[in-house]
C-alpha cells in the first residue's frame, strides 16, 4: 500500500493531489499509532539523552541501562524505566549481551536503539535481536555484517563501480603477498584493520624498511581491539579531505541523501569538528558524490540511517572509504540545516514507515558546525581528563544548540570515550556560523574537569580553517599554532587583578542573573 500511495503521489495532478495529500496523511497517523510502545536504549551520555528526549516527544516509552558508575547520569532520570547492566567496565556492562536481553525480557520493550558505538554496529547482536522478536532501530545485521569488513565493503562498492581508494583487499595475508602489493602501490601507504575504526589497527608506512613492523603491530592492534587481524592496504594521500554523505532508506526500497558534511578536522583519525554544507565542494561534485553514496547503500540493500565516508584530493577525485551502519556522533549538523530529526526518522523507519520526502526536496539552508567537546588536555598529547564538573554553564542562544548529559556534580570517569558533549550552531552564512560557534564557546563554562574549549576556538580562529582550507592533517601541521598561549594574555592579566581588587567587595554589589555563578560570590574562585 505504501508503494502505492508513493506512486500515485508523483503521478498526480495538483487537483488530485489535494486528495492523495489528505489520505496519506490518514495512513501516516493510522501507522504512528503502530510505532513502538516501548524502546530500550543501549548506549550512556549524551547519545542516550538525545534518543531518549525523541522517544519522549514521539509519546514512546524509554528504558535506560547503566553501569555502575552511571548510577546518577542523566539518562537514568530520564528514562521512564532504568536498570543496572553491571560495573563500569564496558564489556561487563553496556556491552553485557546477556545482560541486556534479561533487560530486554523484564521491561518488555519492543524496540531498542544502540545509538553509536558500543554494540551499534555488531552483526551477531542485531541477528540475535530479530530473532528474539525484537525490533533494532538500525540497518539489517547482513548489512552491518558486510559493511563491517573494510576488505569486504571495498569489494562490494567496487563491483558496484563506486570509487574506492587504490590498495589491496585480497584475502592473502602472508607477509610476502603484502609486501608485493605494496610495492606496487607505492609509498607512503595505509596499513588498516579490516574490522573496527576509530585509527585502532593502523599505521602509515613511509618506505618499505618500516611495513613488516607496521604490518605485525597494526595486526596486533587489531587482533586485541575487534578480535580480527586481518589487514588490507591502501594508498595514503598527504592532502585530502574527509566529506562523508548522509543516508537515510526506508524498508520500501526508497534511498537519499541528506547531503554532506565535511569532518577533515580531526586528532589521531578521530574528529573534533564537523560542518555541513562542505566548503571544498560545488554543486556538481556534490550531485556526484551524493549519487555515489546512494548507490553505495542501494548495494548492500541498506535501510535505516547510515554514513557513507569518502575522501577527497586535491584533483577533486573522490573515493569510498567506508560506511558506517549506524547514527554519527555529528548528526546534528546535518539536521540543522535539512530541519530533519535523523533519531525520529530512524524509529519511523524502522516501525515500516516509508520516507516521507524525496531527494528533490532535500535543500541546505544555511550552515551548521558542530565542535565536539572532549575531557583531554591538548597540549599534553589530548591525554584524557578526569573529574567532577563543580560548575556548569552551557550557551544558549538563536541557532545555538548543545547536545549534553553533564549537570554540576557530574563525575568524568576513565572508563568511557572522553567526549562531555556538542555545540551546535546554525547561521545564515559559513563566516556567521564561525562567529556564533566561537561566540559559543566563550560562554560555556565547565569547571572541575579540563577540557578542549580553548582548543576549538584556536581553531575557530586560524586562517586555514576561517578559509575553508584545512584537510586532515590540519591538527599535525598546524600543532604549533593551536598551542596554548604560555603567557597570560594582557586583557585576561587585567581581569585577574581586577578581579582580585574586588574581593573585599560586598557580594551584593556583583550583578548578575544567575543566582548560581561563581562571579557572583566573594571568593578565591573568582580568581580562577
Amino acid at each position: 500500500m505504501w508503494a502505492l500511495f508513493y506512486w500515485l503521489d508523483l503521478k498526480s495532478s495538483p487537483s488530485q493531489g489535494i486528495v492523495l495529500s489528505w489520505l496519506w496523511s490518514l495512513v501516516i497517523m493510522n501507522t504512528m499509532k503502530n510505532l513502538f510502545k516501548k524502546i530500550l536504549i543501549a548506549n550512556r551520555g549524551e547519545i542516550a539523552v538525545r534518543i531518549l528526549r525523541a522517544c519522549q516527544e514521539m509519546g514512546i516509552a524509554t528504558v535506560a541501562v547503566y553501569s555502575e558508575v552511571d548510577a546518577e547520569a542523566l539518562h537514568v532520570t530520564l528514562a521512564d524505566e532504568a536498570y543496572c547492566l553491571g560495573p563500569a567496565p564496558a564489556d561487563q556492562s553496556y556491552l553485557n549481551t546477556a545482560k541486556l536481553f534479561e533487560v530486554l525480557a523484564d521491561s518488555q520493550a519492543d524496540a531498542l536503539h544502540p545509538g553509536y558505538g558500543f554494540l551499534s554496529e555488531n552483526a551477531d547482536f542485531a541477528r540475535e535481536l530479530s530473532q528474539r522478536g525484537i525490533t533494532l532501530i538500525g540497518p539489517s545485521p547482513e548489512a552491518i555484517s558486510l559493511m563491517g569488513s573494510k576488505i569486504a565493503s571495498k569489494t562490494t562498492m567496487d563491483a558496484a563501480g563506486v570509487p574506492t581508494v587504490p590498495g589491496y583487499y585480497g584475502e592473502d595475508q602472508s607477509l610476502p603477498k603484502l609486501t608485493a602489493e605494496a610495492q606496487q602501490i607505492g609509498f607512503p601507504l595505509l596499513v588498516k584493520a579490516s574490522s573496527g575504526g576509530g585509527g585502532k589497527g593502523m599505521r602509515v608506512v613511509h618506505e618499505l624498511a618500516a611495513l613488516e613492523s607496521a604490518i605485525a603491530g597494526a595486526k596486533r592492534e587489531a587482533q586485541a581491539a575487534f578480535g580480527d587481524d586481518a589487514v588490507f592496504l591502501e594508498r595514503y594521500f598527504e592532502q585530502v579531505r574527509h566529506i562523508e554523505f548522509q543516508i537515510l532508506a526506508d524498508q520500501h526500497g526508497h534511498t537519499v541523501h541528506l547531503l554532506e558534511r565535511d569532518c577533515s578536522i580531526q586528532r589521531r583519525h578521530q574528529k573534533i569538528m564537523e560542518e555541513s554544507p562542505s566548503p571544498a565542494l560545488n554543486s556538481d561534485l556534490r550531485q556526484a558524490m551524493g549519487l555515489a553514496a546512494v548507490q553505495a547503500a542501494q548495494a548492500v540493500n541498506y535501510t535505516n540511517a547510515g554514513t557513507v565516508e569518502m575522501l577527497l584530493d586535491d584533483q577533486n577525485q573522490y573515493y569510498f572509504l567506508e560506511m558506517n551502519t549506524r547514527l554519527q556522533v555529528e548528526h546534528p549538523v546535518t539536521e540543522m540545516i535539512t530541519g530533519i530529526d535523523l533519531v525520529k526518522a530512524q524509529i519511523r523507519i524502522a516501525a515500516g514507515e516509508p520516507l516521507w520526502f524525496a531527494q528533490s526536496d532535500i535543500q541546505a539552508r544555511g550552515h551548521a558546525l558542530e565542535l565536539r567537546v572532549y575531557a583531554e588536555d591538548p597540549d599534553q598529547g589530548f591525554l584524557p581528563t578526569t573529574g567532577k564538573v563543580a560548575y556548569l554553564k552551557e550557551p544558549t542562544g538563536s541557532g545555538v544548540r548543545v547536545d549534553s548529559a553533564l549537570y554540576t556534580g557530574f563525575e568524568v570517569t576513565p572508563y568511557y570515550d572522553p567526549m562531555l558533549a556538542k555545540v551546535i550552531v546554525h547561521a545564515e552564512t559559513r563566516e556567521d556560523a564561525i562567529a556564533k560557534a566561537s561566540q559559543a564557546l566563550n560562554n560555556y563554562v565547565i569547571l572541575g574537569v579540563q577540557t578542549n574549549i580553548g582548543y576549538l576556538q584556536r581553531i575557530l580562529r586560524h586562517p586555514d580553517f576561517v578559509q575553508g582550507a584545512a584537510q586532515t592533517h590540519f591538527v599535525e601541521s598546524a600543532s604549533a599554532e593551536l598551542q596554548a598561549p604560555k603567557d597570560i594574555p594582557a586583557p585576561v592579566l587585567a581581569a585577574l587583578l581586577q578581579a582580585r581588587a574586588s574581593l573585599s567587595t560586598p557580594p551584593s554589589v556583583a550583578k548578575t542573573a544567575d543566582p548560581y555563578s561563581p562571579w557572583q560570590r566573594v571568593s578565591a574562585l573568582r580568581l580562577v
